[in-house]
C-alpha cells in the first residue's frame, strides 16, 4: 500500500488545542502541589459513575492521572509526527494522502488534548473534593466525557468518506 513518509507542519487549529490542553493539564499538575500541604492524607480514588467517590486512597495517587497523561501526551505526540503508520482506507492513494494523514493527525491531536482535559478536570475534583469545596465529581461527568471524546472521533470518520 502506498505511505509516503511526508512532513506535513501542525496546522495552527493543532497548535491551538496543544496549547489549551497541555497548558490546561501543566496548570492542574501546579494547582496540585500548590495545594499539597492542605490536603489530608486521604483523598478520593475513584468514582461510580454518578460521579461519588467510592474508593479513596494515598494523596500520593494524584499523582497517578499526571504520569498516565505526560506517558498519552508523549506516545500520542509520536504518533502525530507518523500519519504514515496509521490506518485508511484502501482508496489511499498520492492524490489524497495528504487529506488522509491531515484528517488522521487531526483527530489523533484532539483525542490526545481531550484525554489532557479530562485528566486535570479529574485531577482539580479530587483536590476539591479532598478540601470539601464539593461532595462528587458530578452525575454528568461521565456522559460528557463520552460524548466530547466520541465528537472529534466522529467527526474524523465522516471527513474521512468524504476524501476523494
Amino acid at each position: 500500500m502506498y505511505r509516503p513518509i511526508l512532513k506535513l507542519p501542525k496546522t495552527n487549529y493543532e497548535k491551538v488545542w496543544d496549547y489549551i490542553g497541555g497548558g490546561l493539564f501543566v496548570l492542574s499538575i501546579l494547582y496540585i502541589i500548590v495545594m499539597w500541604g492542605k490536603l489530608p492524607e486521604e483523598i478520593p480514588a475513584h468514582f461510580n459513575s454518578a460521579g461519588e467517590v467510592n474508593r479513596w486512597g494515598s494523596k500520593m495517587e494524584l499523582f497517578i492521572l499526571p504520569f498516565i497523561g505526560i506517558f498519552l501526551w508523549i506516545l500520542m505526540g509520536l504518533l502525530e509526527k507518523a500519519p504514515h503508520m496509521h490506518n485508511y482506507p484502501a482508496r489511499l492513494n498520492e492524490n489524497n494522502v495528504e487529506a488522509f494523514y491531515l484528517n488522521s493527525r487531526k483527530i489523533l491531536n484532539q483525542v490526545k488534548n481531550i484525554c489532557l482535559l479530562i485528566f486535570a478536570g479529574i485531577s482539580i475534583q479530587m483536590v476539591r473534593i479532598s478540601l470539601g469545596e464539593v461532595e462528587t465529581i458530578g452525575w454528568w461527568f461521565l456522559p460528557v466525557v463520552l460524548i466530547v471524546t466520541a465528537i472529534p472521533i466522529i467527526r474524523g470518520i465522516v471527513a474521512t468518506f468524504k476524501i476523494k
